[in-house]
């Protein structure tokens, strides 16, 4: 089948681009730039041989049976529709579709939010806890890089109701590709290098996704204290995410709890106990890693989860969807082990 990437320029949009040139059932038939339209991607990415010509997003010439939006926010909210009424599937990997309420997107993502049909078609593509929904969908709205490790680290506690509701706090670092190829002086080398920075204290715009979603399998899950990092390294998020425990546990009872939990969700990972990954062990594949952790002198259940932002979080994730969507293998093209180092 063929499939187009718009926002093929991104870190998110060559990264699709690889996995898809590897994939044994999509090909790329157009890729798309708001900004270098008739430039040669190999121009952009000296790395990809295929000479791929950019195209001007406005052109009626996008192909294929699925679109992917590597965008930034408010662009796919005014393509889509558009990519719909063409006869396009969608899957929207910029945050445009996240959040089911309008009122609460303007408010974390600051632009105007998508129409409320719009919102309503979205499917949320967490792919190991939707993909009944998945496969149904023309629109997915591929869900953050800091909610897909939130949220499958937390998920099996959240919905066995094993933490107290008010309790949970996520310290969560990513490496610099997450705020994209742009130049600032944030991401600049001589300010990140040999740093650790906390960013958006209280304000980053995944706060409200990951609520949404905890709220959906709990409703006694109330607001979340999350914060983020940049750390000095290229590719890689972990969330470190504390909550106490609501009931007598163990970190055996757990483990098996995860395990009984991702046994039929083939990028998911759960170490042993003792053991905690490293974003290294996830680096460049599709993996999500586990480690869990319980207190019984605080009462407290820490979960390691370690995902490649550029994948799981961004791309990889994508690919997954799609092959749901398209009834595919959910392993396609996506079963290259990890990189280390």
């Amino acid at each position: 089948m063929k499939v187009s990437v718009i926002g093929a320029t991104g870190y998110g949009g060559i990264e699709l681009i690889r996995l898809l040139q590897q994939h044994p059932h999509m090909h790329v038939a157009s890729v798309h730039s708001s900004s270098q339209a008739g430039v040669s991607l190999h121009d952009v990415y000296p790395h990809i041989e295929e000479r791929f010509v950019l195209r001007d997003i406005r052109s009626d010439d996008i192909e294929g049976e699925l679109v992917f939006l590597a965008t930034p926010p408010g662009v796919s909210s005014e393509w889509t529709p558009k990519l719909l009424a063409a006869g396009h599937k969608v899957i929207d990997l910029s945050g445009d579709f996240r959040l089911r309420d309008g009122d609460v997107y303007a408010k974390w993502y600051k632009k105007t939010p998508p129409g409320e049909e719009m919102l309503k078609q979205a499917v949320y593509g967490l792919t190991e806890w939707n993909r009944e929904h998945i496969a149904k969908a023309n629109v997915v709205a591929n869900p953050g890089c800091y909610p897909t490790a939130t949220l499958l680290g937390l998920a099996p506690l959240v919905i066995q109701k094993w933490v107290v509701s008010d309790s949970i706090i996520v310290d969560a670092k990513s490496g610099v590709s997450g705020a994209g190829r742009g130049v600032s002086l944030g991401v600049h080398f001589a300010e990140t290098n040999e740093n650790v920075k906390i960013y958006k204290v209280n304000t980053h715009q995944h706060i409200p996704e990951i609520e949404q979603m905890l709220g959906d399998w709990n409703d006694q899950i109330g607001p979340i204290t999350f914060s983020t990092h940049l750390i000095p390294m290229t590719r890689g998020i972990m969330a470190t995410i504390y909550a106490e425990a609501a009931c007598i546990v163990s970190v055996d009872r757990i483990i098996e709890l995860y395990e009984e939990t991702y046994k039929h969700c083939p990028f998911v990972r759960v170490r042993e106990a003792g053991s905690f990954p490293c974003t290294k062990d996830v680096y460049g594949s599709n993996y999500c890693d586990i480690g869990i952790a319980y207190d019984e002198r605080t009462n407290r259940i820490t979960v390691v989860s370690v995902i490649d932002n550029l994948m799981k979080g961004a791309a990889g994730q994508a690919v997954q969807n799609a092959n749901v969507m398209f009834g595919f293998d959910e392993q396609t093209g996506l079963t290259a082990m990890p990189m280390y180092p």
